[in-house]
């Protein structure tokens, strides 16, 4: 009885069918605020060229090692660790510096190009190497596959490093390889060096913090 009258069978029925539906909506909404949680790249976080030269004067091989932490972006994933669209990593080029200037005058004006192409952008599409969701701690060797625009070349590469959790926060170190003709780009040239490999190393050092959109 409500209000005095007795809810006939029929409308208890429909009552609770719709109680059901408003329940239903809700539990997607909660899956939906669930799927859009992700991961921000913050401080401090890196990014790293890494390639084979030999230098005039000096009989073994040298590192040519340039760095910035001017990186940011964020990763976000649906509820069964798929990745989800928008998630992208940017680096600034032109902030890459290593231990000599005129490397850095010639990756900046002829490699990379930095006046017309300032960033370089990585566009994950799978990560695989940890159960979804993730762990609260510990470690996992992840491999990271999506498509890296460098200038105006866009191709697909994988990275693999290791992901160490602790509660909502991650931190990943991952490295890719490829070589200067597969992106079109030019070897650095300066007098002291004799000589520079075909291959370079990326390495990324992010921390990222959980967010929910």
């Amino acid at each position: 009885m409500q209000n005095g009258h007795v809810i006939e069978g029929s409308n208890a029925t429909a009552i609770a069918r719709a109680a059901r539906r408003a329940i239903g909506l809700l539990a997607l909404l909660a899956a939906g605020l669930a799927a859009a949680a992700g991961y921000a790249i913050t401080a401090p976080s890196e990014a790293t060229y890494r390639v084979r030269e030999q230098l005039a004067g000096i009989a073994f091989p040298n590192d040519a090692v340039g760095v910035t932490r001017a990186v940011a972006g964020r990763i976000a994933f649906d509820d069964d660790g798929a990745v989800r669209d928008g998630s992208t990593v940017t680096v600034d080029l032109a902030s890459l510096a290593s231990d000599q200037g005129r490397r850095d005058n010639f990756v900046r004006g002829n490699t990379l190009q930095t006046s017309r192409h300032p960033t370089a952008t990585f566009v994950p599409t799978a990560v695989a190497g940890f159960a979804f969701p993730p762990p609260a701690s510990g470690q996992a060797e992840v491999e990271i596959t999506g498509d890296l625009s460098i200038r105006d070349v866009t191709r697909a590469v994988v990275w693999r490093g290791v992901a160490t959790f602790d509660g909502d926060a991650v931190r990943l170190e991952a490295a890719t390889t490829f070589t200067f003709a597969e992106f079109g780009l030019t070897k650095p040239r300066v007098a002291s060096v004799l000589s520079v490999a075909d291959e370079i190393t990326l390495e990324i050092r992010l921390s990222l913090a959980r967010v929910t959109e």
